[in-house]
């Protein structure tokens, strides 16, 4: 009975689309989601607190959704808030925007109605449709209000490394990374064979690549022996001009499970071993922590080959921390943070790794390790559609208070160039992972590749063979 009300609401908001007003271009506007129309959601009443004659709840299989349908006097961009009752925990949802990109959404854990931005929405004069789809699904939404946005005030970035000491080629880049920000995005690619890829399918090759140190974990050495070329990959891509960045899927230092449901190489998710670093942590003197400094002092050996390579590294170590899904950030915040900080300290103080530029990976502003150890904020998003993903940008200015250059660091779907204009998504780089992604058309089409390597905002590797010699000249005017 209740999806049958839910189905006589939807029919009445189709039937009144025509005589719909334009959403006032200077004012706030507010779309009640039982006026939306409903796809295997339902109207409800019993949640207190909803605003008009009721709220949707009914998330329970992939497909369910509501489309409210807004009509516009005029191309705009507007801020997005979602009135929401997270009662049953953590989870997100997906916002897509005129059948377009789509973009993730968090609704954290509520006992009650809260509202959490959607990030913004470029309007299309006429009528538009934004769906709100399950995604992790169980949540109730009451409305959506829109907004006009504020035009984006003048970034505010440090000038300094966070490592007193940096090299040269440190501070050189950084520099150069300061002069383009806000002005153009570098291009990425995930393993120097996936950026000769993308060469070949666009006529450019990536500004940026970047390497992951995975295989010189000493525990996945102990099992294969030495087979990484991460490093002299890197020394490749910086010798033809390019822009280095380095991740470490970590291995856990010991406990692995070695199954066949979860073999060794899998060591690096929560649920292949049962390395706890909040033990390791809480016991400075056992021996999992003499394995875990161990692991460190061995990828310092390979970053200061790079050091000595004189190759600047935007170094992104514990990515993907608050998701928990890997060892690292499987016991919080505290132990992940305070393992960044021992690696920060090691690294920097103990081996004199100056080469490295800080990138942290995490949009929560309670993993943040802090101002004084991170000089990029960065994010990973897999979000179809090769949106702007403005959601995840806009709470990055925020965590590092616009003083900090933001990064897109891993992406399922390149972005499009002109609606990272449109909605002032200053995304310094962005760096598409490899298998199944950029070779993957149902994220990355040839034709929209192809159009992003080719955008004047978008540079590529034949366009920035003078970032030493920018950013020498913009370091020397500091």
């Amino acid at each position: 009975m209740a999806r049958l009300t839910g189905l006589l609401y939807g029919l009445a908001a189709l039937a009144s689309l025509t005589t719909a007003k334009p959403v006032c271009r200077d004012e706030s506007t507010k779309f009640e989601a039982e006026d939306a129309v409903l796809s295997g959601t339902e109207i409800l009443t019993t949640q207190s607190g909803f605003s008009g004659t009721g709220y949707v709840g009914g998330f329970d299989t992939s497909t369910d959704k509501i489309t409210f349908t807004i009509p516009s006097s005029s191309t705009k961009l507007y801020d997005l808030s979602i009135r929401y009752a997270g009662i049953y925990g953590d989870k997100k949802t997906t916002v897509i925007l005129n059948s377009g990109a789509s973009t993730e959404v968090s609704l954290p854990s509520t006992d009650s109605f809260a509202t959490v931005s959607g990030g913004q929405i470029l309007l299309n004069e006429g009528s538009n449709t934004l769906e709100i789809v399950n995604n992790w699904g169980w949540y109730l939404i009451d409305y959506i209000l829109i907004t006009p946005s504020a035009k984006r005030a003048a970034h505010n970035i440090n000038t300094s490394l966070v490592n007193p000491a940096a090299s040269t080629e440190a501070k050189t880049l950084y520099a150069y990374l300061r002069s383009i920000y806000g002005k153009k995005i570098l291009s990425g690619q995930q393993d120097l064979s996936y950026a000769n890829y993308v060469a070949t399918l666009t006529g450019k090759t990536p500004a940026l690549v970047a390497s992951d140190l995975i295989d010189y974990s000493p525990s996945r050495v102990a099992y294969q022996g030495n087979v990484s070329q991460a490093v002299e990959e890197a020394i490749t891509h910086h010798q033809r001009g390019g822009i280095v960045s380095m991740l470490w899927h970590w291995n856990a230092p010991a406990g692995l499970y070695d199954t066949s449901e979860n073999p060794w190489w899998s060591g690096f998710y929560t649920r292949a071993t049962d390395f706890d670093i909040a033990a390791t942590l809480a016991d400075p003197t056992g021996a999992n922590y003499t394995l875990l400094i161990r692991d460190i002092d061995a990828i310092a050996y390979q970053l200061e080959r790079l050091q000595n390579a004189g190759v600047p590294v935007l170094w992104r170590p514990l990515h993907e921390a608050e998701g928990g899904w890997f060892w690292w950030g499987a016991k919080g915040a505290a132990p992940a943070k305070a393992l960044y900080h021992i690696l920060y300290d090691r690294l920097t103080n103990v081996h004199g790794l100056n080469n490295l530029i800080w990138v942290w990976n995490s949009v929560a502003q309670d993993w943040y390790p802090g101002d004084e150890v991170v000089d990029i904020v960065s994010t990973d998003v897999y979000a179809q559609g090769n949106g702007p993903m403005s959601v995840q940008y806009n709470e990055l200015v925020a965590l590092g208070n616009d003083k900090k250059l933001v990064a897109a660091a891993e992406v399922g779907a390149a972005p499009e160039p002109d609606l990272l204009v449109a909605y002032e998504a200053h995304w310094l780089w962005f760096c598409v992972w490899g298998d199944s992604f950029i070779n993957n058309a149902e994220w990355n089409s040839v034709a929209v590749l192809t159009e992003i390597y080719n955008h004047d905002y978008v540079l590529t590797l034949d366009e920035i063979q003078h970032w030493k010699t920018i950013g020498a000249a913009q370091v020397l005017s500091w």
